[in-house]
């Protein structure tokens, strides 16, 4: 009997579980279109992974009734949501919008309240892998901000998960600080290998 609707067509390309999300200085990588940052850079245990690439469309009607003629895109932006568990200054620095590089220690520093400004650039790459352990996915984003507002929900029988979202800005070579190699995929790209 032939199997009808939506069957598999290759189990290797099923995603399930969770991204692990580096981060690194956008300057330092801006150059670099494959990925740079290695799992030193992560930012360690995750409650969840989210890409979102939101696109905002025109469409063009004309004639009575209105009848569509013509779609096209009028804005785009890409971010990636995610929350996590290892509560260190690291990682409250980039919630926060800080560059990360000078918070090395994991349960020693400060971080600053009030007085913010805009958030530093950073460069985020999530790779995920898929469950055969040998494919992989990454986002890249090479120019990306955290401008989320800080939330540590501590909880009397569940690890702390704080949720902060990267948003891709321009990486090109038309911004200060960008790059000639992203002008093609400004916000940053999908990787498979």
């Amino acid at each position: 009997m032939a199997r009808k609707g939506p069957t598999t067509k290759d189990t290797s390309t099923i995603a399930l579980g969770l991204a692990q999300i580096r981060v690194g200085v956008a300057a330092t990588h801006i150059a670099a279109v494959h990925p740079a940052l290695t799992a030193s850079d992560s930012i360690g245990a995750l409650a969840n992974t989210k890409f979102t690439g939101k696109t905002d469309w025109y469409k063009l009607e004309s004639g009575f009734p209105l009848l569509e003629d013509f779609t096209t895109a009028i804005r785009e932006s890409a971010a990636l949501e995610c929350a996590f568990k290892e509560i260190t200054p690291y990682n409250l620095a980039i919630a926060y919008g800080k560059d990360p590089a000078t918070y090395t220690e994991v349960h020693s520093g400060e971080i600053a309240l009030g007085g913010r400004v805009s958030p530093d650039y950073v460069r985020m790459e999530a790779v995920y892998t898929f469950p055969n352990g040998s494919n992989t996915m990454t986002i890249i984003f090479p120019r990306a901000q955290v401008s989320a507002s800080m939330e540590l929900d501590l909880k009397m029988e569940d690890a702390a998960a704080a949720p902060i979202v990267f948003e891709a800005k321009r990486a090109d070579s038309e911004v200060t600080g960008g790059n000639s190699a992203w002008d093609d995929k400004p916000l940053g790209r999908i990787a498979f290998a």
